[in-house]
């Protein structure tokens, strides 16, 4: 399960380049009405209307066929993209849980620079260098649904940490790139 902080339409792209295996998102049903990349993201995504409990519940059944098939999992726990001044919003229960059910173990990642450089705010943003980091993986072999909780706050947590501490360079797990 791919997790990491959401902060600009970069971090699709951000996330393609750092997986090093292929995956398939969990999205909101909604955002296949952008057009053009509403066509591109229907056929790539796991789509959820997050309104509705048999959609919600569908999902656990199409990410299971999706690792079946040797795929990863990633979901932008925050459930969309925060506002400007919020470093890093509260997560939702959804990434959590499923990695539970599936016994999939949880990657964090941190996106540094995404809000700066493409933020969503009209004209904000400009050139750079856009950074991630990899985190070590969080097992969930031993967990129960009921550890969900504590999971997605420890994940939240080394999230937080690295975006008030900055990125600091250890060349296996930091990405940079134009």
């Amino acid at each position: 399960m791919l997790v990491a902080n959401h902060t600009s339409m970069l971090d699709i792209m951000l996330m393609l380049y750092v997986s090093k295996n292929p995956f398939v998102f969990v999205g909101k049903k909604e955002l296949v009405k952008i057009p053009l990349f509403g066509f591109f993201y229907k056929r790539v995504c796991i789509m959820v209307d997050r309104e509705d409990t048999k959609s919600r519940t569908g999902v656990y059944r199409r990410a299971q066929r999706r690792l079946n098939q040797g795929l990863s999992i990633c979901i932008f726990p925050e459930g969309g993209v925060p506002d400007e001044d919020i470093i890093l919003d509260e997560f939702k229960d959804g990434a959590f849980k499923m990695a539970i059910a599936h016994n999939i173990p949880v990657v964090p990642m941190t996106f540094y620079d995404n809000k700066k450089r493409f933020p969503f705010t009209f004209f904000g943003g400009g050139p750079g260098i856009i950074r991630a980091r990899v985190h070590e993986f969080f097992e969930t072999g031993l967990l129960a649904e009921e550890d969900k909780s504590t999971l997605r706050e420890e994940v939240r947590e080394v999230i937080l940490k690295a975006l008030t501490n900055g990125f600091k360079e250890t060349p296996r797990q930091d990405y940079q790139g134009v």
